[in-house]
Parts: C-alpha cells; structure tokens; sequence
C-alpha cells in the first residue's frame, strides 16, 4: 500500500492509533519521509490516556517519534461534542505543525470520502475533500483519499500492529456511523456494486469545483447586503457563512438561504433563526442576535 504524499516536505501525522492513522504512519515511515506523530487525547473516554500512550508506543515500534498532547474540548451552544473535539484536535495539530514549519497529515480514506458526501448532502451542502487543503492554520494533506478502509486494516495485519477500535465507530446514534453501516450498503444492494467509490468520485469532484471558486473569487466575510446581492448565489452563500461563522455560527445549504433571501428578497422581513443564532437585516447590513 502506498500513499499520495509528498516527501519533499516535513509532516506532523495525526495518530489516533487507529487502523487508518497507524497504516498512515507506517507508509510514511515506509516511504522515508521527514515526519512525527502526535497523538491527540481528548479526554472524552475512560482510558483515553491508555489509548493515547498504546498509539505513542506504536509508532515508535515503526522507528517513528510520537507525542502526545492533551486538550479541553469545549462546546459552543448548538455544537456537537463530535465537531468540537475535531476543532480542538487540529488546532492542536497545526500549533505542532507550526513548531517547524510542517504540514499536518490526517488518514482520511476513500469511504470517509463517501460518507462525507452523504453527510453533507443531508445538510443540504455536499461537500468533499481535498488530498491537499491550503487553510488559515497551514497545509492539510490527506494522502490516503484513493485507499480504502479495508486496506488499512490489512496494513496493519500484514505488519503485526495492533490498532486501537473506537466503540463510538460502533455506535449507530451517530449520524457517520449510521451512513457507514447502513446507508453506504444500502445504496450498494440498490445498485448492485459498490457504492462508495461513486459517491467518493463525485465528492472528489465538489471538492475541486469549491477549490476552483476559492481561488477566483473573493470568498471574503461580509454582512453588507448590498455587495452580498451583486455576487452570483454561490459566492454570496460562501460570503455568508464565512461572516457566521466569525460568530461561530455554522450554516448547512437549507438554513443559509433564508439568509440569503434577506439580502436579495428583502421585503422588510423581520429575523429568520438558524443554527442557535437570529439572523436579521437593519440599515443595509446583516446582523446576529
């Protein structure tokens, strides 16, 4: 198995320790590359510390260093503990990253593709992706995006590792994990093949569109309504949910557009609630209760 990476530059891998991140870890220290893992402890779990130094320890195995850094994960009203703690992960990632100048690494394969697709698509803004993602913290690199979930379970198999299994990946209360054990096979039965591979082609394929709009428009936050009006809808809904999201305020595509029709069908309306927050419009200019 070998991985999308780009071994001309140093990379700090996040290691959850399991199959996905650990495989990660052992092709890039296969491949030579200049990395180190940190392994993330949330605090979120009984024993998380235990998992946390397993992981460590497993990837030293592999001749790699690993860390381990621990953070509070706190929530903001109307956000999950879920979206939380993957904020508070990378931006523990990045501040180690930022260290030496490296890039931050995460195992995301094939079907995290795939259900990513659906997820969003169920909050009405399907969405994919990227093998590399240029943000405000630095460089994300997701080198297994073409590998599947199988592959790295076999990896660590073939190499003797013993990879640590989340029982939240069990659990079908959350919406991933529902999608992943059922709904992905579902729409396999549906269609006599495998499903995950379409759909990761067609999250692969948004995520380049949305990576083409990044770079030609300014995609910048603004609540003036009427500069929002004179974009084309889909840099004004992009416009939007940058200037919410300075509140902390999260938007799926159903709720931002009727936001968005307070800037283009403005009739005198009065708020529209949306994710936690009211949203409303006075003197020309957005606003958040």
């Amino acid at each position: 198995m070998r991985s999308n990476t780009d071994t001309a530059r140093s990379a700090v891998i996040g290691l959850s320790g399991g199959p996905d991140s650990l495989a990660l870890v052992a092709a890039a220290a296969a491949e030579g590359c200049d990395m180190r893992a940190v392994v993330v402890d949330h605090g979120l779990q009984e024993g998380s510390a235990s998992v946390a130094e397993q992981a460590r320890a497993a990837a030293e195995t592999l001749g790699v260093t690993a860390t381990i850094v621990r953070v509070e994960v706190e929530t903001a009203p109307g956000e999950s503990v879920e979206a939380a703690a993957r904020e508070a992960r990378y931006q523990a990632l990045f501040a180690e990253a930022e260290a030496d100048g490296s890039d931050v690494w995460v195992a995301h394969t094939l079907d995290d593709q795939a259900e990513t697709l659906l997820l969003g698509a169920l909050r009405g803004n399907p969405a994919g992706m990227s093998p590399v993602t240029e943000t405000a913290s630095g460089r994300l690199v997701r080198p297994f995006l073409q590998i599947r979930r199988a592959e790295t379970v076999g990896a660590c198999e073939e190499l003797g590792l013993q990879p640590w299994h989340d029982p939240m990946n069990d659990d079908t209360a959350y919406r991933r994990v529902a999608v992943r054990k059922s709904i992905i096979p579902a729409l396999g039965d549906l269609i006599g093949g495998d499903a995950a591979a379409p759909l990761a082609k067609t999250a692969e394929r948004i995520a380049a569109d949305n990576a083409l709009i990044d770079e030609a428009y300014d995609l910048s936050p603004t609540n003036d309504c009427a500069e929002l009006a004179a974009d084309p809808a889909p840099i004004r809904q992009r416009r939007i949910r940058a200037w919410l999201r300075t509140y902390g305020v999260e938007l799926g595509g159903g709720q931002v557009g009727s936001v968005d029709k307070l800037c283009v069908e403005w009739r005198g309306q009065g708020p529209v609630d949306v994710a936690g927050a009211r949203v409303g419009r006075a003197n020309g200019r957005l606003y958040v209760e």
